[in-house]
């Protein structure tokens, strides 16, 4: 059981971390509401939370090697206190942003890495195997948990427990961080690239960003933009000049590499073509689940009209098979190597997407749905308990926090883009099916398609039924016209919502291809249970 106990502390910080994140998209309403404001304004923090996340994360993982990654774990975990008390008491936006999205987002920059590489160092061979499938495991249980708990205190109680909730169990983490081993302090300490740092966070910031902010924007057609550049929507010259930027940055890693200076990011790491695939592939996973997590609930509580809590019900079946999964990737090392577990990880989760878009209708089939939500976790388990351990065992121990950086730098960009590219295809699918619908529809005037042709044009949104009949009846629009626009928007939203998930299947495809360097050796064969990389 003792050495178990690191296990026990870095797997409740990762859960930790996840369920942040999943319990404030389920809070939004309510928190519209306490700070009298905007649904724009909240997801314009919880956009800023993730930019913060992937924009630092490499810089989180650079100073863990500087100062030691135990003693990083504990300053992002005292940081991390500090954002969730702030947010918990926070009487305005601005602090709530400061708090959750800036405070926290940079806690948890120093966390991540740093306990990627904890666990790494904390065991080995057969044990690093359960160890990174309990934390994949328990990433997707926060994932999976997060609406359901959100949901029931925001509800019932008030939102802010869960942050002061966060503060109590950070305390107690702290309280037994003595069960983490203590490391041997850095025999020289590197010094921060304080250029690559800009630009590798301006970079990343700004490619998730305009990617974010694609369906307000318009990918070229100027929709919502603030601004327009020849009269084309800012998101694909933002996101050009993102690359730019982390073009620059690797030519400058290159140069300083090249002169036997410190960088960021050893470039050298790249040429590890299991630590590539491993890169890839959790990346792809991460824009698979984040989008399906932003569909799925939308369908729960737009178009069936459950409550936060509902959905969070609706949601277990994820997080039961997912941590079952998870947890048994050694027991799969034995029989089958890591590739092999990965991609039929892969197809396990191809067939419940398929199985979900079965269940998508106006009606909830109740068995099938929660059958297809396990087969999903079944799917997504599998990838977890691998993934982890592909990254950190791909590199000797002194790389093991830019390894750890790198890792969640790609499962946050995957986090980020899923959300928005999933959330892009759902509203183009939805007004590509409502403006194909209403034209081609005896039952609607001339006069009232071409004024919903140009509403559409100027932007649509996800939104309850109940609001579209509203609209139209405040617009004057005679109510047999109007309960025809109506029953069209219903279907647009099914013919959306199917389209955003066959779109994560055909993400789970090019995943599934990109597996090949990933190890393809049983593991459980070996005679002794270490791992071959060199500590």
């Amino acid at each position: 059981m003792n050495r178990w106990k690191p296990l026990i502390v870095l797997g409740t910080g990762q859960f930790l971390m996840v369920l942040d994140a999943s319990v404030m998209n389920v809070s939004i309403s309510q928190l519209v509401e306490d700070f009298d404001t905007e649904v724009t304004a909240i997801q314009g923090v919880i956009t800023l939370y993730t930019l913060v996340m992937a924009a630092f994360m490499l810089t989180g993982g650079k100073i863990g090697d500087m100062y030691g990654r135990r003693r990083t774990f504990i300053v992002g975990l005292v940081v991390y206190a500090v954002g969730s008390g702030l947010t918990a008491i926070a009487p305005e936006l601005w602090v709530l942003a400061l708090g959750w999205s800036v405070i926290e987002g940079l806690g948890a920059a120093l966390v991540l890495p740093a306990l990627a590489a904890l666990v790494a160092g904390a065991y080995r061979g057969r044990d690093r195997a359960v160890a990174y499938g309990v934390i994949g495991g328990l990433a997707g249980a926060g994932i999976a948990v997060g609406p359901l708990l959100g949901g029931w205190v925001t509800t019932y109680l008030t939102w802010r427990l869960v942050f002061a909730g966060e503060v109590v169990l950070v305390v107690a983490m702290l309280c037994l961080i003595g069960w983490i081993p203590r490391e041997e302090p850095p025999v020289e300490r590197p010094r921060l690239d304080l250029v690559a740092v800009v630009l590798s966070a301006a970079g990343l910031a700004l490619v998730v960003l305009a990617v974010l902010q694609s369906s307000s924007w318009g990918w070229l057609a100027p929709r919502n933009a603030p601004f327009t550049i020849f009269g084309f929507s800012p998101t694909l010259f933002v996101i050009t000049l993102g690359g730019v930027l982390l073009y620059l940055f690797a030519r400058w890693e290159h140069i300083r590499e090249a002169e036997g200076r410190t960088t960021l990011v050893h470039l050298g790491l790249f040429r590890i073509s299991g630590l590539r695939s491993g890169l890839v592939t959790l990346f792809n996973q991460n824009t698979i689940l984040l989008g399906l997590f932003f569909v799925i609930p939308l369908y729960l509580q737009v178009v069936l009209g459950m409550d936060a809590f509902e959905t969070g019900v609706r949601l277990l079946p994820v997080s039961a098979t997912m941590l079952v999964a998870a947890m048994s990737g050694s027991l799969l090392l034995r029989i089958a190597s890591p590739r092999t577990i990965v991609r039929i990880g892969f197809a396990v989760l191809l067939a419940s997407i398929l199985w979900l878009l079965a269940t998508i209708d106006p009606e909830l089939n109740d068995v099938s749905f929660a059958l297809a939500m396990a087969v999903m976790g079944l799917g997504m388990g599998m990838l977890a308990s691998q993934l982890g351990n592909v990254v950190q065992s791909s590199v000797g121990a002194a790389d093991r926090s830019e390894a750890g950086g790198l890792q969640y730098t790609a499962q946050n960009l995957g986090s980020s883009l899923g959300t928005a590219l999933i959330g892009a295809i759902l509203i183009g699918a939805l007004a590509a099916s409502l403006g194909s619908a209403i034209a081609e529809d005896p039952r609607i005037s001339e006069s009232v398609a071409h004024q919903a042709g140009t509403r559409i044009e100027a932007g649509i949104t996800f939104v309850p039924s109940d609001g579209v009949a509203d609209a139209l009846a405040e617009a004057g629009v005679p109510p047999d016209e109007a309960a025809a626009v109506v029953e069209d928007y219903e279907d647009a939203q099914i013919t959306g919502l199917k389209v955003a998930v066959l779109a994560a299947g055909g993400i789970a495809l090019v995943g599934l291809l990109c597996t090949g360097a990933l190890p393809a050796h049983v593991r459980g064969k070996q005679e002794s249970g270490e791992d071959e990389d060199e500590d």
